[in-house]
């Protein structure tokens, strides 16, 4: 568990826990705590119980505010994509007066870069920040978007070169990704008109209205996401019809190959009937000239088939 006094964005680190209990002549408290420190957190904020218990369930928590007496319960989920997978991750807040805890299970890069934007920005009231770790949140979403856009356009370049049972995969899995991000989205513009709509004391009027731009960029990512599931059901489409212009191409030349010897092996079962007089069979190179009939014959009716693109 990390402490900090921050004032004008600069952080000043405090050891005892009882110093946050007090609201200081300036700035806030900034408490980064872990699940476990929750023991001890509660009884000294007056965390309501079903908040903690919301913290500590393993269970993959719904976007919420739950306005309490004294403090704000967020739950609001941090994006993150790595290794070609995505995760969400519940970001938990308690919201006072003059503090402001973060509890997470797991890192979350948003904790870490909104420390610059606090200095720069020259913070010194818990609302605020709150709005600084929101926005740098949502933002994050259009980054991830931005990779899962890639990711799609690669993919259809790939389609287009070859489609392989490997894509398929991917693009179920992709797709399946993309519809768990916009339903875990929904919940989470709730949350943002609440901030912006609602009278909450804990907040300034006038910083309740820059929640409706993040409010706002959360509606322009859940529809990107509207829109990459519509791209991934024509990739679909597309890996569809490109395995069945594959097996048509396969189709054709086996076709075309079967055309060329049919009129090859009418000639081969002549010769191989047992008949008194054969055309050429007593000529002393009439086997020769069969042979290089039938070679002729093959080669023009390739050359026919190459020239009208059937092979």
């Amino acid at each position: 568990m990390k402490i900090r006094l921050v004032n004008d964005g600069v952080f000043t680190p405090v050891e005892d826990i009882n110093v946050a209990l007090t609201t200081p002549e300036q700035g806030f408290y900034w408490i980064d705590a872990d699940i476990d420190d929750l023991l001890v957190l509660q009884p000294l904020f007056s965390m309501h119980d079903l908040a903690v218990e919301d913290c500590m369930s393993e269970e993959e928590q719904r976007p919420k505010i739950e306005i309490y007496e004294g403090h704000y319960f967020i739950v609001f989920n941090s994006i993150r994509f790595d290794d070609e997978e995505i995760f969400l991750r519940s970001l938990n807040i308690f919201l006072g007066k003059h503090f402001i805890i973060t509890v997470t299970n797991q890192k979350i890069n948003e904790l870490r870069m909104v420390k610059p934007v606090l200095w720069e920005q020259e913070v010194s009231a818990a609302d605020r920040m709150l709005y600084h770790l929101i926005d740098m949140v949502v933002d994050n979403y259009f980054t991830v978007a931005d990779r899962i856009e890639a990711k799609i356009d690669n993919l259809e370049e790939e389609l287009i070169v070859s489609a392989k049972k490997t894509h398929l995969n991917e693009i179920i899995s992709l797709r399946s990704e993309i519809l768990w991000l916009k339903k875990g989205l929904a919940p989470q513009k709730e949350v943002l008109l609440v901030l912006y709509r609602k009278e909450l004391r804990l907040i300034d009027d006038d910083l309740q209205k820059y929640f409706r731009d993040i409010y706002e960029n959360a509606v322009k990512v859940s529809e990107t996401f509207e829109t990459f599931r519509d791209l991934m059901g024509n990739l679909r489409e597309s890996y569809q019809l490109s395995i069945a212009n594959r097996a048509n191409d396969i189709m054709r030349v086996f076709t075309a190959i079967t055309t060329i010897f049919m009129p090859l092996t009418l000639i081969t079962g002549i010769y191989g009937m047992n008949f008194d007089y054969i055309p050429f069979m007593d000529w002393d190179f009439g086997s020769f000239y069969t042979m290089g009939f039938m070679f002729i014959l093959g080669a023009f009716m390739f050359y026919l088939f190459r020239k009208k693109d059937w092979i």
